[in-house]
């Protein structure tokens, strides 16, 4: 019987270790997500072959996960953005983790159709750098947007908003002071 007391207590011990590594993990990942959107926001856990586990289902549009020491990312970076963003943020992964070829199969897969889309006006929120002060930025996704088709500006020069990487499946809005 004591036996039987002591496999219970231990997995009793097991879950709760894991529960609370989980909640670790899912708080931090919402540390990029904006106040009133993280509460019910899904939150995933990257596999080394860029799919993913699921920590927590939420109820809305927003997908958060923690991208810190991966394979070609910083110590510090958690990302928030949609759901149907997921596909291009994989992709993204699997390239940064090409280290030096990393450019040059962007632009190859720009090129020849591959790189997935993100959604038109999706947004991606960052946390990075220093965890203790770490910085925000924002970004919004304008897949093949130019000046022409935003009537924005496709450099910082002027202050205001602009198209960086116009025209590619990575254009998106910049703005001032991030």
């Amino acid at each position: 019987m004591k036996r039987m007391h002591l496999i219970v207590l231990s997995l009793l011990a097991a879950s709760a270790c894991a529960f609370a590594q989980d909640q670790a993990a899912i708080d931090k990942a919402l540390r990029a997500a904006p106040g009133n959107l993280g509460k019910d926001a899904t939150v995933i856990k990257w596999k080394a072959d860029f799919t993913y586990d699921t920590l927590k289902k939420g109820t809305n549009k927003l997908v958060c996960y923690d991208k810190s020491g991966l394979q070609g990312q910083p110590a510090y970076l958690v990302e928030c953005t949609s759901l149907a963003n997921l596909e291009r943020a994989a992709q993204n992964l699997k390239f940064e983790a090409m280290g030096a070829q990393k450019q040059a199969a962007l632009d190859a897969a720009e090129k020849d159709g591959t790189r997935v889309k993100p959604e038109f006006g999706s947004v991606w929120y960052h946390s990075m750098g220093d965890p203790a002060n770490p910085r925000s930025h924002v970004t919004i996704a304008v897949p093949g947007a130019t000046t022409k088709t935003l009537g924005l500006p496709e450099t910082g020069a002027s202050g205001g908003v602009w198209i960086m990487n116009a025209g590619t499946t990575t254009a998106h809005l910049m703005t001032p002071g991030e």
